[in-house]
């Protein structure tokens, strides 16, 4: 009897799982803290069904005439997203962690760094995607501005 039940419960899990799949985004944004600056970043991930890991690192310019810093951010990120896309689009939720370095004129700050945020995946042809993101970013409490907010969109290439 254990045998048989074993054996239903592997049977149930190989038809469950699905084929790991990768993608790579390059994006850039805005990021709006205290002043609309420039940011350019890239992402790598992974993921499974509906659970998905991505490591990214984006670089934030700096403008004087408002002291909005550099901000140059390297995080892990976990994704829930849908199994698939509807209708072209593939919504997700992130939330991760990471490391943060803040400079202006004579301050440089860095320390730890968490973000929450969402965005969706849209399906252009092939394997090509419109990826849009909105994140938030607590900083450390020796940063000159936090949170920090950021919207981007990149090319997301899904292999």
């Amino acid at each position: 009897m254990r045998r048989i039940r074993a054996a239903g419960i592997a049977a149930l899990f190989s038809l469950a799982a699905a084929p790991a799949w990768a993608d790579a985004t390059a994006f850039i944004g805005a990021n709006t803290t205290p002043a609309n600056r420039s940011v350019k970043g890239v992402s790598v991930g992974t993921g499974l069904l509906v659970l998905g890991f991505e490591v990214e690192y984006a670089k934030t310019t700096d403008e004087d005439s408002f002291a909005a810093p550099k901000l140059t951010t390297g995080t892990g990120n976990v994704l829930l997203q849908t199994p698939g896309s509807f209708y072209g689009f593939q919504p997700y939720v992130i939330a991760g962690a990471g490391l943060y370095r803040e400079r202006l004129g004579t301050h440089q700050d860095t320390s730890f760094l968490t973000n929450t945020g969402g965005g969706v995946k849209v399906t252009l042809v092939g394997p090509i995607r419109l990826r849009v993101d909105y994140r938030v970013f607590k900083l450390g409490s020796g940063a000159l501005y936090s949170p920090a907010h950021r919207i981007y969109a990149g090319l997301n290439l899904k292999f």
